[in-house]
């Protein structure tokens, strides 16, 4: 899904910790950590979920090294993007990677939280928020020594309500926001964002074969929005063994929109 790319490293390439990934068949490329937090399928599947119009301007709550937003430009050349992270080393990664996309003109990084503390942007000020959130409770599963792997699986530094509380305040007027979550926590994620002010309006279950049960959900709201949820068909990742389905073989290619 996301190859590393056999490269000699310029001068000023990243440190002998990372790798050079390559993304969309080779037309994105990004530097990962080779033992903390690295790019999923996840991503990806938000990218091509989430509704976006031409020219609007989108945040990534929470953007790790960056790859929702690459995505993001790559599918929609007329948008403009601003990631925001909390830990400082994914933040100077993901402005590193747009930096080496040619995005800079589209794409801004900011360190900092998304609970306000410190750089965040005017509320308001967006037509789409997406957020890719620490699936995990703090209590819950083996807590990852690797700080970044830590905090990006676990809600250790905000939970689910303040990614969704981000994304009422950042959103105008029937902006929309879409995550993807884990799908045994659907009631957890639905009752959330009804409770900051966005509407559910579509989802989408995730499955990793069509005889299994769901892993993720899919899910898009409006910000201000009446009540109405689409559950579109599901998506069904592997048609047997590691083989992909048409549709998310047409996703790892970066397929158009």
């Amino acid at each position: 899904m996301i190859k590393e790319t056999a490269v000699e490293r310029p001068a000023d390439a990243r440190s002998a910790d990372e790798t050079l990934d390559a993304l969309f068949d080779g037309r994105l490329k990004l530097w990962q950590s080779r033992l903390g937090y690295r790019v999923s399928i996840d991503p990806l599947l938000l990218a091509y979920f989430v509704s976006v119009q031409r020219g609007q301007k989108i945040v990534d709550l929470g953007t790790g090294s960056g790859v929702i937003c690459l995505a993001l430009a790559h599918l929609y050349p007329s948008v403009s993007l601003t990631g925001i992270e909390l830990q400082s080393s994914l933040a100077e990664r993901a402005a590193y990677n747009v930096r080496l996309n040619g995005l800079e003109g589209r794409v801004k990084i900011i360190s900092g939280d998304v609970r306000g503390r410190q750089d965040s942007p005017k509320p308001a000020s967006f037509d789409v928020a997406v957020c890719n959130p620490p699936y995990r409770r703090p209590s819950s599963g083996r807590i990852s020594v690797n700080d970044e792997k830590r905090i990006a699986r676990h809600e250790l530094n905000g939970d689910l309500v303040a990614f969704l509380r981000a994304g009422a305040l950042l959103l105008r007027n029937k902006g929309r926001m879409a995550l993807v979550y884990w799908a045994d926590r659907s009631a957890d994620l639905i009752v959330a964002m009804r409770q900051a002010g966005i509407e559910p309006k579509r989802l989408r279950l995730v499955h990793s074969f069509a005889e299994a049960e769901a892993s993720l959900i899919l899910l898009e709201g409006m910000k201000g929005g009446k009540a109405g949820l689409a559950v579109l068909p599901p998506l069904v990742i592997y048609r047997g063994g590691k083989d992909y389905t048409d549709e998310v073989a047409a996703i790892v290619r970066g397929a158009p929109r």
